[in-house]
Formats: structure tokens, sequence, C-alpha cells
């Protein structure tokens, strides 16, 4: 473990439908480095975890609810995706409080594969540059953002990547990403 993260909090915010590797290596990632990390949730309890939208896989305990969470309580905030976790989320307005709170906080946020469909409900995407899995870009288009297909993207603090093989890279940048904020 480098520490670079030491002392950091980071919610992750994710549903039932999560894509689990999209989920457990980011977290991975994030505590490797010293960070605390939160599974926030719609409610309280488990999740159930997904392998390619298809297989569940395993279930994960909720540390808060979205509700209860506070912006101010952590550093950053990750979205995994899975088809239906940013569907399940994107669908709660507590959620999505909760989401909009970090842009405006100016802190990181981070989003993969479907995860960046938050953003466009959020009313984030608008006037910045992103990537996410293939079916979302027209929605992320349609909501103002210039979409590329990259491995990942960082834009005015919003990191997303666009599918599992994007994880090295991803879970890379979030963490240098939460560093760098925590140096300004």
């Amino acid at each position: 473990m480098n520490g670079t993260l030491t002392g950091r909090r980071v919610a992750i915010l994710a549903a039932d439908g999560v894509e689990q590797v999209e989920l457990v290596e980011p977290r991975k990632a994030l505590e490797s480095e010293g960070a605390h990390t939160d599974l926030v949730s719609l409610e309280e309890g488990t999740i159930q975890a997904m392998n390619g939208d298809i297989e569940p896989a395993d279930t994960f305990t909720v540390d808060r609810r979205v509700r209860e969470a506070r912006v101010g309580d952590y550093d950053a905030l990750v979205v995994p995706g899975g088809t239906v976790n940013p569907d399940n989320l994107r669908s709660d307005s507590d959620a999505m409080s909760f989401v909009r709170g970090f842009v405006d906080a100016g802190k990181p946020l981070a989003a993969i594969c479907h995860g960046p469909w938050v953003l466009v409900e959020a009313d984030v995407a608008r006037g910045r540059t992103v990537t996410s899995y293939p079916s979302l870009r027209t929605d992320l288009r349609n909501a103002g953002a210039e979409v590329v297909d990259e491995e990942v993207v960082t834009d005015q603090g919003v990191t997303t990547s666009r599918n599992p093989d994007d994880l090295p890279a991803f879970c890379e940048r979030v963490v240098r990403e939460i560093a760098n904020a925590q140096a300004s």
C-alpha cells in the first residue's frame, strides 16, 4: 500500500444490478491506497451484484443509505456500471441530488460503463467530454455532453470509462484524481 489516499473517504454509489467487477476493482484500488470506502445505496441491507448483467454474483453490505449520506462526509464519488444499477439509481431523487452535490462541490466523481447514465439524470453531463458504454452515448449527447471513444476521460472533475476492460486505466485515474484533489 502506497498510502496516497490515507485519510480520504470515498462513496461508492450502487444498487441492485451493479456489475460486480466494476464495484470490486475500484474499491480495491482505493483501499490499497489507504482510502476508506462506503457502499452507499438506496436501501439498507445488501445489494445483489451481477456478472455480465445476467448472472447473479455476490451480495454486498450497504454501509449507508443515500438519503442519509452527505457529500461533505466524502472526498469523492464512484459510480460503477451494470445496466440495472444506474437505472435504479437515476429514478431516486436522493441519489441524483447526491451525484449533483459532488459536481457542485468540485469533488472528484467517477463513473464507468453504464454508470455515466446517472450524469444524464443528475443534469451534470452538459458541457463535459465523457465516454461510456456505447448504448448510452446518444443519451449523453442529448444531455449536452461531448462523447468520445477512449478508455478513460477526465473533464472538469468527472472521470468516465467505457467498460470492464478499461478498469486498470479507470482505477489508476480515479486514484490520481482524488490524490490531486486532496493536494489542491
